[in-house]
């Protein structure tokens, strides 16, 4: 065996999401259609629920494995939890539309924000929240900060 030749593996970042999902197989289904991810690997219980997956989206890799209460995990109800997962592609409107045509509802309609991104939420059929972006516009400090007040009715937020 060879030692590692960094403390990344290959194609990681330095910060890497890994999600429990009721129906992990299920989901990288619909990851697929939705937003084009390939899978890198997949490792099944003997029950057939997934102990480890790993999918990439983009440039970015996503783990991801089933429910497993016999080891403590407890399942989520979707959507309860306050995290986002932030996808930057070359076309926010064409990726929105195919994650709509794949089962996503939307949070907050797409649009172009104050910060220069175009950007909407949508939830997807499992409950993870998703805003899809392109950064269309490169702003200074003051500029966002102008924008934010005229966004928020001439007066910054709370």
């Amino acid at each position: 065996m060879s030692k590692a030749s960094s403390y990344l593996p290959a194609g990681f970042h330095t910060l890497t999401t890994h999600l429990t999902v009721k129906g992990a197989a299920d989901y990288i289904e619909f990851l697929k259609g939705a937003f084009e991810a390939v899978e890198l690997s997949r490792s099944p219980s003997p029950d057939g629920r997934l102990l480890h997956a790993s999918i990439r989206i983009g440039d970015s890799v996503m783990m991801l494995n089933d429910v497993f209460p016999e080891f403590g995990a407890e399942a989520i109800t979707p959507g309860e939890w306050p995290i986002r997962l932030t996808l930057y592609v070359p076309d926010a409107d064409s990726a929105w539309a195919k994650a709509l045509a794949a089962g996503c509802t939307v949070v907050f309609p797409i649009k172009d924000q104050f910060w220069g991104d175009r950007y909407g939420q949508v939830k997807d059929p499992f409950g993870f929240l998703w805003a899809i972006a392109t950064h269309v516009e490169d702003l200074t400090s003051a500029e966002i900060e102008a924008r934010q007040k005229n966004a928020f009715g001439g007066v910054a937020p709370a």
